[in-house]
């Protein structure tokens, strides 16, 4: 099998530096290079908690989807996601798009619907990969964040992974609210 461009969203509301680093090491140590949108903080959609930290990754794999989701979903379990009791989310890492494909694969819905609901899904990827079409809009996520009224505040936060700066200061500073 062939490699394929998967972008995958991760969220933490709980120690939210600790758990989106621990999902990046875990998602490099899984599978190799990733590429990183900045950092966002946003305020909480539909449920009531603190701010959650959000951003989207670019990764390439052979791994099958459904593969890729079970190990997906132990790493949320290494973070405390799936404990009880739980209050709040300590690390959620959900399937946006697998290459191009469209459909429902097991459990996983590609592409994911949240993508054009929420704003903290769609800055980050219209940042990371500007020119890639969404798989049913066939519109690029530059274009689908420039054309999508989305209600929802959000901004963009200092981030470092790996000695590597994710979020750029000039983009913070545009954004200061």
């Amino acid at each position: 099998m062939s490699l394929v461009d998967v972008y995958l969203g991760l969220g933490s509301n709980i120690e939210r530096e600790k758990h989106l680093t621990a999902g990046l090491d875990a998602l490099s140590q899984l599978l190799g290079d990733i590429e990183c949108s900045p950092v966002f903080e946003s305020e909480p959609v539909g449920i009531r908690s603190d701010c959650f930290l959000n951003m989207v990754v670019r990764v390439k794999t052979a791994m099958p989807l459904s593969e890729l989701d079970r190990h997906l979903k132990h790493i949320e379990a290494l973070n405390g996601r799936y404990a009880v009791p739980r209050h709040g989310l300590p690390l959620d890492i959900d399937v946006l798009l697998y290459g191009q494909q469209v459909g429902v694969y097991g459990s996983v819905s590609v592409p994911r619907a949240e993508i054009l609901k929420n704003a903290f899904v769609l800055w980050p990827l219209a940042i990371l990969a500007p020119d890639v079409l969404h798989p049913v809009q066939q519109l690029s996520f530059l274009e689908l964040w420039q054309h999508t009224p989305i209600n929802q505040r959000l901004w963009p936060v200092p981030f470092v992974w790996q000695q590597r700066v994710l979020t750029p200061p000039e983009l913070i500073k545009r954004c200061v609210i």
